[in-house]
């Protein structure tokens, strides 16, 4: 069966030959081994801030840090390598639960447990609210894209060899991954929607997005960084779903369990990515 022209020339893939591959094709597998990893870096987020309670300050430096050295690793790498890659996204998505919440959330008990006034040590919370919230994350993502479009770099993700672009694209998926954990967390808490209603309403937009694609005068680069941030809200909904109490709507999972769980799916994921891409390098 053909893979939809989305997919393929998405900007992402890369069929050629003049350049070193550095990032995966963007097939069907690509967009469940995203939803897996941001699904993961929700419950995982949570798990450090709230269940270990280490707070949401605490825990953005800790995972910001990890993003750091997840970067390093993949900035290092000289061709694709899914492990790497798929490592950066969840760090990432991980990242962008705590920063996200940190933003948008404070010590009130609307967001802590029965009986908590403080979630870890320091600031709890800067209380922006989630429309605001996703306001300032929208101004930052279009900000880093008018400079990569003022840079004269490549919107062409398969071109980019260097790395200025390489910065500018992963700095536009912290933010993405940031401001979709902000729309998610909104239509989850917020909307009325609930986390099963939200969760209907991205992949609604989603089916959208696919028939856009055939509309020749809508760029598949704009479709691929919308379908990019709406994945998040579908990840940080489903998260919730696994891990909230059931009087909210959610399974009751618990973040330990649901995030083992999604890592040894991601896990597995990732390790049938790099057999296809051994196969496809010596083939």
């Amino acid at each position: 069966m053909q893979q939809p022209e989305v997919l393929t020339d998405l900007d992402v893939a890369s069929s050629t030959k003049s350049v070193m591959k550095k990032l995966p094709e963007v097939t069907l597998a690509f967009w469940v081994m995203k939803v897996a990893a941001t699904t993961l870096g929700e419950t995982a987020g949570d798990l450090f801030s709230q269940t270990l309670k280490l707070g949401y300050f605490l825990t953005t430096i800790a995972l910001f840090l990890i993003f750091v050295v997840t970067l390093v690793v993949q900035l290092r790498s000289s061709r694709y390598n899914p492990f790497f890659y798929w490592t950066v996204i969840l760090s990432t998505s991980m990242a962008g639960t705590t920063m996200s919440d940190f933003m948008n959330r404070d010590a009130s008990s609307k967001y802590l447990s029965v009986g908590a006034t403080s979630l870890g040590w320091g600031p709890q919370g800067l209380g922006l609210g989630y429309p605001s919230g996703a306001a300032i994350l929208l101004s930052i993502l279009v900000v880093i894209f008018a400079i990569w479009r003022l840079s004269g770099m490549t919107f062409q993700i398969r071109d980019i060899v260097t790395f200025r672009g390489e910065a500018l694209f992963w700095s536009a998926i912290l933010v993405s991954n940031t401001l979709g954990t902000s729309m998610g967390d909104f239509l989850s808490d917020s909307s009325g929607l609930g986390y099963a209603g939200g969760a209907l309403l991205v992949t609604g937009a989603l089916l959208v997005l696919v028939a856009l694609m055939k509309v020749p005068v809508v760029p598949n680069v704009l479709l691929f960084w919308i379908a990019f941030v709406l994945t998040r809200p579908l990840g940080a909904t489903a998260g919730d779903f696994l891990t909230k109490p059931a009087a909210k709507g959610g399974l009751d999972l618990g973040t330990a369990g649901s995030s083992a769980v999604l890592l040894a799916v991601l896990l597995g994921l990732m390790a049938y990515a790099h057999v296809q891409e051994r196969a496809a390098t010596t083939a």
